[in-house]
């Protein structure tokens, strides 16, 4: 069994058909979803965070869930961080997946208990491009295929490794001098983005810089920037990052693989990787 959940803010009721049509596909690759009423609200910050966490507890101390599958994005999932069992999931380890604001819950759930999770977003499998997603995912519970294959091209520097943390730019900052923000000494740090023109992400990787975090991790990693690629006249994220003075030996790599778009990849929050520029 899986369980649907929604740690960040609840899907609207006119979400309720696709939701059913995601526990149709998932049960067609052999799944058996468990999903319900708390994926919904009728209006903003129904449920507390209080709420939502113990919903996500008891789907880690329930043995017959095997995995959680969380369909939200938005705002609220660090509203639950205090009130999540982490004993309880780190006795009770099952992959988490969830992207956008649920990166502070992967993040979390890395730095306090070690478990690794999946940043992607299970409705891809209904999307745009739900028929690729949906021949990936399959490959993939049988062993093999591409869900996690990133082809990263080098921006600076030609090979990378370290435990992989971060996830969505601006969600990953919420844990910045929180007890949820990781150790990033000698980490890959991946950076994506849906929001968010050129000022406010040149801004957000301001604050990064002014952590200390470039001058920790062992290197970076950057996905799509989905509204700051739009406009052509924007400076791309790059140029930004050149504003930080990045240090000289930090390697630098990126792919349009993975972000917001129907038909990203996923990366393991938590999971080691060695990371080497191709040869052309």
């Amino acid at each position: 069994m899986v369980a649907l959940t929604a740690c960040s803010d609840l899907l609207p009721r006119t979400a309720e058909a696709q939701i059913q049509e995601l526990c149709g596909c998932l049960e067609a690759l052999g799944l058996i979803p468990a999903a319900g009423p708390h994926l919904f609200g009728e209006k903003p910050l129904e449920k507390s965070g209080r709420e939502k966490a113990e919903i996500l507890n008891r789907c880690y101390r329930d043995e017959r869930i095997r995995a959680l599958f969380d369909v939200s994005g938005g705002n609220g999932a660090n509203e639950i961080l205090p009130w999540l069992d982490f004993e309880a999931v780190k006795k009770h380890p099952k992959p988490f997946w969830g992207y956008s604001d649920c990166t502070v819950i992967l993040n979390a759930v890395y730095t306090k208990t070690g478990n690794s999770g999946v940043l992607w977003q299970v409705r891809n499998l209904v999307r745009d491009a739900g028929a690729l997603q949906r021949e990936r995912f399959g490959r993939w519970m049988d062993g093999k295929g591409d869900l996690f294959s990133v082809n990263w091209r080098f921006c600076r520097g030609h090979s990378m490794e370290g435990i992989l943390v971060g996830g969505n730019l601006r969600c990953f900052l919420k844990l910045a001098g929180t007890p949820y923000f990781p150790d990033l000494d000698g980490k890959l740090l991946f950076l994506e983005s849906l929001g968010g023109g050129p000022e406010l992400i040149a801004s957000l990787l301001a604050q990064l810089s002014q952590l200390g975090v470039f001058r920790k991790i062992a290197g970076l990693l950057l996905g799509t920037f989905t509204e700051l690629s739009k406009n052509p006249a924007n400076p791309d994220v790059g140029t930004l990052l050149s504003r930080c003075g990045l240090p000289s030996g930090l390697p630098v790599a990126a792919a349009s693989e993975v972000g917001h778009g129907g038909a990203s990849r996923a990366l393991v929050i938590g999971g080691r990787y060695i990371i080497e520029e191709k040869p052309v």
